[in-house]
């Protein structure tokens, strides 16, 4: 194994540890020196690829952030019905969150503007699903009288409030939970012409890996930027 190589896996091992700390401490509660010792590492290891914990929040948040848009990319970029592909779209979030920690805890630290708001990862949500949904409307699949913003702002307040609640209770996001929201809200956003055409549970597989068709796991991939290691010692720069 390289030196780099040696590098890229601490600084995934510091990001996971710090991730872990974060979604069972707080961030003001978790310390370098658990974030260092949950890692397996020296604190100076830890402070020469982080200034502080500030950066190392920073660094959860982006990594979060690149595997949440990965997902919302599949339903931006795919084909067939906008309405299945936002359904499809939730699904896939919500397994990301049960399976991976860093992304759990990236959201929640981005909620709360631990890192101090570089990105705003609810409003890129909030994007996406309406994206969604406008293309959907140009299909012709949203129902009479619910134009996009109308349909938006049911699903944004659905969705965000179950995230919400599986931070006490992950089963809010197993897989029955959102079926159950969708066979309650499809209905009245869908066009009458595709009942019985969309999946409330989703149209992947019962049991699909939520890292798969480029979902990479955050806790297995560098958080750099084009494969290359940030500078040592410093907060990455945003994604833009």
């Amino acid at each position: 194994m390289t030196k780099q190589d040696r590098a890229v896996r601490t600084r995934l091992a510091l990001i996971r540890s710090a991730a872990e700390q974060f979604e069972a401490r707080g961030y003001i509660r978790a310390s370098l020196a658990e974030i260092s010792a949950g890692a397996g590492v020296s604190s100076g290891a830890l402070h020469f690829h982080f200034a502080n914990k500030a950066a190392v929040a920073e660094a959860v948040e982006r990594a979060a952030a690149r595997a949440l848009r990965r997902v919302a990319a599949r339903g931006r970029g795919g084909d067939g019905c906008a309405l299945q592909r936002l359904v499809d779209v939730t699904h896939h979030v919500a397994r990301l969150l049960c399976a991976d920690i860093v992304v759990r805890a990236g959201l929640r630290l981005n909620a709360e503007a631990v890192a101090g708001r570089v990105r705003d990862l609810r409003r890129e949500w909030r994007e996406c699903v309406h994206e969604l949904l406008a293309e959907a409307e140009r299909r012709g699949e949203l129902a009479a009288g619910m134009p996009p913003h109308r349909s938006s702002a049911v699903v944004l307040a659905a969705t965000t409030g179950i995230e919400v609640l599986a931070r006490e209770d992950p089963g809010w996001l197993a897989r029955p939970s959102l079926t159950d929201l969708w066979h309650l809200l499809l209905p009245c956003v869908a066009a009458p012409h595709l009942a019985g055409a969309l999946d409330p549970a989703g149209t992947g597989p019962d049991h699909a890996d939520p890292h798969a068709d480029g979902e990479a796991d955050v806790g297995r991939e560098a958080d750099t930027a084009d494969g290359a290691l940030e500078e040592p010692g410093r907060a990455g720069l945003a994604l833009r």
